[in-house]
């Protein structure tokens, strides 16, 4: 059995490093939560119960807002911050209300091994370049500011006019960063120079998070709504056409998050969304056709997911902290959850 022991560290306000190990913790409850697995006509839901899984200690006391992992047992949360990790690694940067972005070294100090100021405003997204040689940084100020890891520099810096960045990836292999933003707009920004390359065409709501795919070919971005009105997730080509692939719609409020499912993991090309919806959705990339739900109910808001190994993912919620979901390809593709902490 998969069990979790959880570190708090004094000198990291309002995170934890979570690792993976075979030690008890202390258990608080179990609950069983309905899936929803889809049948091939697309059309009709088909009501699993799952098996009653194991609830730890909270790490975290307040709402939860962000994970990523470092490896495949260790993994990095956030309260209010947010987080890019340079995976495979013991480096990992945080931004935070205080318009601070930290590097952090979890093998040399509890200390910040380096500091990047530059942001008028709360910084609210961030994202490391391929060769971990650079780091690009938005905020509510309207600004992109890409730094020198190394010397703690501002190399760049540019501004678009109610440009309210929301999240920020890298295109791996590639100069260009991707960003959604309040305005509803996503921006492929190349990083010599730092000037806007293109913009893909507006949506109808705002634009919460974005991902890009392994081979840099893909991006998904997803949006806000309520009621199931926006809620959507998008598909779009990197490549010269740079237009929309495909919509994933079926959530009924802000979808928070949204990655691709590495192959290893998944059996066909599969993307994976969490919303405010307390919902956890794996569509085929292909098709837009939801593939199966998770309603962790009880949860509040989901806000972050994270590929955690081959055979797991990681989802941070607003009442119940850390999920550890299990996918099971046994009778094709499906979640269940594993333990939250």
């Amino acid at each position: 059995m998969l069990l979790l022991r959880c570190h708090l560290k004094r000198a990291l306000p309002q995170k934890v490093l979570c690792r993976l190990c075979a030690v008890m913790g202390k258990l608080q409850s179990k609950f069983k939560h309905s899936t929803y697995k889809y049948r091939p006509d697309g059309f009709i839901e088909e009501r699993i119960q799952t098996k009653a899984f194991q609830e730890y200690s909270p790490a975290h006391m307040d709402t939860v807002s962000v994970v990523a992992a470092l490896n495949s047992d260790l993994c990095v949360s956030g309260g209010k911050d947010k987080i890019a990790c340079i995976y495979k690694s013991s480096q990992f940067f945080s931004a935070s209300r205080d318009k601070m972005v930290m590097m952090w070294d979890l093998q040399r100090s509890s200390q910040p091994r380096q500091q990047f100021s530059g942001h008028t405003m709360v910084v609210t997204g961030l994202t490391v370049s391929p060769d971990s040689s650079q780091l690009c940084t938005g905020s509510r100020d309207n600004t992109l500011l890409l730094w020198d890891v190394g010397t703690g520099q501002c190399a760049e810096r540019a501004s678009v006019s109610r440009n309210l960045v929301t999240h920020l990836c890298w295109v791996p292999g590639e100069p260009y960063i991707i960003q959604t933003s309040e305005d509803k707009s996503i921006r492929l920004w190349d990083s010599r120079g730092l000037q806007v390359a293109h913009t893909f065409p507006t949506q109808q709501h705002i634009q919460t998070y974005c991902e890009v795919s392994e081979d840099g070919h893909k991006c998904v971005s997803c949006s806000s709504g309520f009621e199931g009105e926006g809620c959507e997730a998008t598909l779009w080509d990197l490549r010269q056409t740079r237009s929309r692939i495909c919509e994933y719609r079926g959530h009924f409020q802000t979808v928070a998050s949204c990655i691709f499912l590495p192959r290893a993991l998944a059996s066909m090309p599969a993307i994976a969304t969490s919303s405010h919806d307390c919902k956890v959705k794996i569509w085929n990339q292909d098709t837009g056709a939801c593939l199966f739900t998770l309603s962790l109910d009880g949860s509040g808001p989901l806000t972050s997911l994270a590929v955690a190994d081959t055979i797991s993912l990681l989802c941070v919620s607003f009442s119940r902290g850390i999920h550890l979901l299990r996918v099971d390809r046994s009778q094709g593709l499906e979640l269940r959850e594993v333990a939250a902490f």
